[in-house]
């Protein structure tokens, strides 16, 4: 969170100091990966934890469709 919170000061003084384009969209993507990764972690441990944990008998087809789930979910929002 660290991270995110210093990048989105980061953008915000950029902008209040007029700064170049490029530079605000260049911080703006560096913000946008960390909420991502923030947001695949907090996806993943919300279907581990509250909908189906795939390491637990991960032979059903159950728990193979939710271990599909999440490495799309790492795949599409990474």
């Amino acid at each position: 969170m660290k991270k995110i919170r210093g990048q989105l000061n980061a953008v915000e003084s950029a902008i209040a100091a007029d700064d170049d384009c490029s530079r605000v969209l260049h911080t703006l993507a560096a913000c946008r990966g960390a909420l991502n990764g923030l947001m695949v972690e907090i996806l993943e441990g919300h279907i581990r934890f509250h909908v189906v944990d795939p390491d637990q008998r991960r032979e059903s087809k159950r728990a193979q469709a939710t271990a599909e789930l999440i490495e799309v979910l790492r795949a599409y929002i990474r």
